[in-house]
Parts: structure tokens; C-alpha cells; sequence
């Protein structure tokens, strides 16, 4: 613990002397919250990365930058009297140990179904505290549920977000035979759309891009998740394919759509011995 405190200690120290009006970094000194979102954001899919990637090394160096994240914006909060990195640490376990009294008190949450509801029922108290904190003269009923899914998400996950919070009080299928029906509905309609207004057509694929996720919520897949692992997937067989191109005696282009087709299907051969 104390070799903790320590590392931490000198990381805050570093990002001080960066952050020094007279002898620090002119980049950092210029920094502010807005500024270090895209670091920030960057950095979290640095993290994702070499976690699909099982770069382990490469792993620890990623969560060394995204904890400096942490760190620049805990500067910020104290330099501007906000708040500072002992007040995150103690927002955290306070929330944590709120979240989960199954652990750190006597209350009984024997199944998972039991967690993940008191987790909800946990996360839409701590939104009414905060809807009744900046809106003091309204009704909380007339609050929605909704307000505070962050606006930046991955389109994906804020997706997924949106329909778990309408699912935690009731707004939702009851069988995946309804999703899947909902799925047919979209895509005829996108069908319907498709040579005739370009507007209609792009709302009709964001509906139909929403049922697929509402899917992967009820089959308790992360759509964000499983299709980045297509995307790599694709990648992957893609690239083989340019080899098996490079290595013929023609180009990309002088090859015919079934030549390369053939080479899909021999990568595919291939991955499966």
C-alpha cells in the first residue's frame, strides 16, 4: 500500500511541474477539461485494444496513460478549486460500496438478476439526487430516465444504454420471437425506402440498426463489443486475401469479383484447420 501511495504520489508530482505557469510543459500549461476529452477518449480505446489484442505489456503502458487521464483532470479540479484526486478516490468508493451491499453489508443479493436490479435501482437513485440538486422548482416525475446517458458513447453503446434503461422499468420485449419481429418490420422497411427518399432511407437504417441492437442486449451480447471483433475479423481475412492478390501475377482490380471470392473462401478454409 504504501509503495501505492507512493507511485501515485510522484505521478501527481509530475503532472504539478507539468502544469507549473513558469517551468512546465507549454502543452499541459494551455490544457483544459474540454481540451483532454479526445486524449482522454483515445486512451480508453488504447485500452480496449490491447486487451483484444492480449498485448499484456502493451496493456500496463496503456492503463499507465489512461490513469494520467485521471490525474490531469484531478489537476484541473484543484487548480480551479472543484475538487482534487483524494475527493475522486473517495467518490468512487463511496458509490462502490453503496453499489453493492451484498459485499460490504449484511443485505442478501443471492442471484444475478438480484445484483443487476439493486445496481439499477442504485444508479436511477443517485439520478434523482442529481435532478433534484439542478432542477430544485421541478417535478422529478417529469424527469426522464434518459437525461444523463452521455451524449459521446459510441452510437452502439449509447444505444444499448438507452433500451437497458427503458427495460429497467418495464418498456421492452418480452421474447426474443417479438425482436426478431421487430427486426423483419425494419428491414422491409428499409426495403420499401430503399430507391425512393434518400432521408427516409437513413432513418429507416437507424431504426433498423436499433432492433439489431436491441438483439444483442437480449442475447446479452455487448453490440459495441461484437462488432469491433467483426470489424477485426473482416480485417484479418481482408488481409490475407491482399496476400493471396499480391502473390497471383494480376492486380485487385484485374481479378473478377468470383476470383476474389474464391480467395475469401480458401482464407475462411484455411482459418478452420
Amino acid at each position: 500500500m504504501l509503495n501505492e501511495k507512493a507511485s501515485i504520489e510522484k505521478l501527481r508530482w509530475i503532472m504539478t511541474c507539468l502544469r507549473d505557469p513558469q517551468t512546465g510543459c507549454p502543452w499541459d500549461i494551455k490544457q483544459t477539461f474540454a481540451s483532454v476529452v479526445s486524449h482522454t477518449l483515445e486512451e480508453a480505446y488504447e485500452v480496449a485494444d490491447a486487451i483484444e489484442q492480449q498485448d499484456y505489456a502493451e496493456l500496463k503502458k496503456e492503463l499507465g496513460d489512461l490513469l494520467f487521464q485521471v490525474i490531469f483532470y484531478s489537476q484541473l479540479g484543484e487548480e480551479e478549486k472543484l475538487f482534487g484526486f483524494d475527493d475522486v478516490v473517495e467518490a468512487i468508493c463511496e458509490k462502490l460500496i453503496r453499489r453493492h451491499p451484498h459485499v460490504f453489508s449484511d443485505t442478501d443479493l443471492s442471484t444475478d438478476a438480484d445484483i443487476k436490479a439493486n445496481w439499477e435501482n442504485e444508479k436511477a437513485k443517485e439520478r434523482e439526487q442529481k435532478n433534484a440538486q439542478e432542477n430544485n422548482n421541478v417535478n422529478q416525475q417529469t424527469l426522464s430516465i434518459l437525461a444523463d446517458i452521455p451524449k459521446n458513447l459510441p452510437a452502439l453503446s449509447q444505444a444499448a444504454k438507452i433500451q437497458k434503461r427503458c427495460s429497467h422499468v418495464g418498456f421492452d420485449w418480452d421474447n426474443l420471437d417479438d425482436v426478431f419481429d421487430k427486426i423483419e418490420e425494419e428491414v422491409q422497411e428499409v426495403k420499401a425506402e430503399l430507391h425512393r427518399d434518400p432521408d427516409a432511407l437513413s432513418e429507416e437504417l437507424g431504426d433498423l440498426l436499433f432492433a439489431v441492437v436491441n438483439l444483442c442486449r437480449h442475447a446479452k451480447q455487448d453490440p459495441e463489443a461484437i462488432l469491433r471483433k467483426a470489424n477485426s475479423k473482416f480485417t484479418k481475412r481482408f488481409q490475407s486475401v491482399e496476400a493471396k492478390v499480391n502473390s497471383s501475377s494480376k492486380t485487385f482490380t484485374e481479378h473478377k469479383l468470383e476470383e476474389l471470392e474464391d480467395f475469401w473462401q480458401e482464407v475462411k478454409q484455411e482459418e478452420s484447420k
